[in-house]
């Protein structure tokens, strides 16, 4: 199983620069039609005046984050015994095109039951004014020790 001594440890911080057409892409690819993911004039009337990211467009920047663990060459994980167990978002402000989100994340928690392993990774994002824009919670499990 996955040492628990890796409980606290720290990733980040990464920054992404949010692309206009990434976020009508991800809109388009979810096959979300509503207007304001991606009618730059639609967009323009409404109290945010450009087109929003989709709130689950924080799965882009939040893989930043939880790629940099799986890629720990201290922590060593067996990508083939690696299960995504869960994954959850809470969101605080919309995101629009040109934001800078700023991601960082940490080992929040490791856990076993029965003959599994649970690592829990908890990321935060902030744009590039400060706010928090997203907190983000991944659940690895890992198979057979």
């Amino acid at each position: 199983m996955v040492d628990r001594r890796w409980i606290g440890k720290t990733y980040g911080p990464l920054q992404y620069e949010v692309g206009r057409e990434k976020m009508r892409e991800y809109a388009a690819a979810a096959k979300d039609g509503r207007p304001i993911f991606h009618d730059r004039e639609f967009a323009a009337q409404t109290v945010y005046g450009d087109i929003i990211a989709m709130p689950n467009f924080a799965a882009v920047y939040a893989m930043r984050g939880t790629s940099q663990l799986l890629q720990d060459e201290e922590i060593k994980l067996n990508l083939a015994m690696l299960l995504h167990g869960a994954q959850e978002f809470e969101w605080f402000m919309v995101v629009k095109p040109n934001d800078v989100i700023t991601e960082t994340g940490r080992i929040a928690d490791i856990y076993e039951k029965g003959d599994l392993g649970f690592l829990v990774y908890e990321g935060e994002a902030r744009n590039q004014e400060g706010e928090l824009v997203c907190r983000s919670r991944a659940t690895f499990v890992v198979r057979g020790g």
